[in-house]
């Protein structure tokens, strides 16, 4: 059973109603101060990076039909980042968002994490928090999606150099501007989650979440809740590793992020792909895929946790919308805890330079 937030549709007021699996009408709210949401959002960085090379009308078509799939009156959640091949994701919305129908093109939400820095060969060299900064990058958004205001606005990491305070402060300043609508968080540890809450209302923290990747359920969790801000959970395939898709013996493409990560090397590899084994019969029980079931478990997790699914094709956008229609039980509940059980995961989320940027890590 899971609880969603929908609205009256007379007094457009937020009422909560408890059901046997979230449906395509319902919606999540980003905390108690951000905006109401389709249960799933779409993140969209692997149709410019990390992850080989993407089709580019496969992409638009994929992001058309996620907003097709979210009905009327319900927003649709882009999520993205300037720095997801340097500026061409955030170009490829504004194309998508460009040549979408007027009626889906008004409820989608664009929700975008700054401050990554780059170099020419792609590589990262640390965050820029600075208040200069935030008010540069998001000039710079803004004109790569044609638009006059961003949604969910958030640093991507933590700068070290700077007090989460005068980041969010500038946030703040934007949304006062009507250039940013909602201030939210990335990769936060609990401290930093007070901190920042202390200087304006924070509507979600954007965190790796799923059945492999459950650091967050110790501390970061609970303060979310307490404080009133909502998840939006990335990772929630783990990369695809999870997935029910990715095999053994599978060769990476160039430039694909998952040919560093610890969990997809060597003997890791094989131990996590053992706990999809175990997974898929859990979901060949239920006659479901793999995938839909790793994402079902996620919206199971409570109505204030937004699951992001990064689909590049229609075909996979498909199979995860499908998970709205799982009923997850009990019995279901007991059989996945034993088939990926919280700590089972056989290496780090990150290699080593990337964790020692997780504030939510320290």
């Amino acid at each position: 059973m899971t609880t969603n937030e929908r609205f009256d549709a007379t007094t457009g007021t937020p009422t909560t109603t408890t059901t046997a699996a979230p449906t395509t009408t319902a919606r999540r709210r980003l905390g108690s101060t951000g905006p109401a949401v389709f249960p799933i959002g779409l993140g969209c960085m692997g149709m410019s990076a990390l992850y080989g090379e993407a089709d580019r009308s496969e992409s638009i078509a994929t992001i058309h039909a996620y907003l097709d799939a979210v009905p009327e009156g319900v927003n649709a959640l882009l999520d993205t980042g300037d720095f997801y091949g340097m500026g061409h994701n955030e170009l490829l919305i504004h194309e998508a968002l460009r040549t979408a129908p007027a009626a889906a093109r008004d409820r989608a939400l664009t929700s975008v994490k700054f401050g990554a820095l780059r170099t020419v060969e792609g590589g990262f060299t640390g965050y820029d928090g600075r208040p200069e900064a935030v008010r540069n990058f998001l000039a710079y958004s803004l004109q790569r999606l044609g638009r006059d205001h961003i949604d969910v606005y958030r640093i991507a990491r933590v700068d070290p150099d700077v007090p989460i305070e005068e980041t969010v402060g500038a946030i703040a300043e934007a949304v006062e501007a009507g250039h940013v609508r909602h201030i939210g968080l990335s990769e936060v540890g609990a401290d930093t989650l007070r901190r920042a809450a202390a200087v304006a209302p924070i509507s979600d923290l954007q965190i790796e979440y799923s059945l492999i990747s459950r650091g967050i359920e110790d501390e970061i969790l609970p303060t979310a809740r307490e404080l009133g801000i909502g998840v939006t959970a990335y990772g929630v395939l783990s990369r695809g590793l999870i997935s029910g898709h990715f095999t053994r013996d599978r060769a990476l493409a160039p430039g694909d992020f998952r040919g560093m990560s610890p969990r997809f090397q060597g003997e890791n590899l094989h131990r996590n792909l053992d706990l999809v084994d175990a997974l898929r019969k859990v979901a060949d029980d239920k006659g479901v895929s793999v995938a839909q079931t790793a994402i079902a478990w996620v919206l199971s997790r409570g109505a204030d946790i937004v699951p992001l699914v990064g689909a590049r094709r229609r075909d996979r956008l498909t199979e995860a919308l499908g998970a709205l229609r799982i009923d997850l039980g009990p019995a279901d509940l007991a059989a996945i805890e034993a088939a990926v059980p919280a700590g089972a995961a056989a290496g780090d989320r990150y290699p080593a330079a990337q964790m020692a940027h997780l504030d939510s890590e320290h």
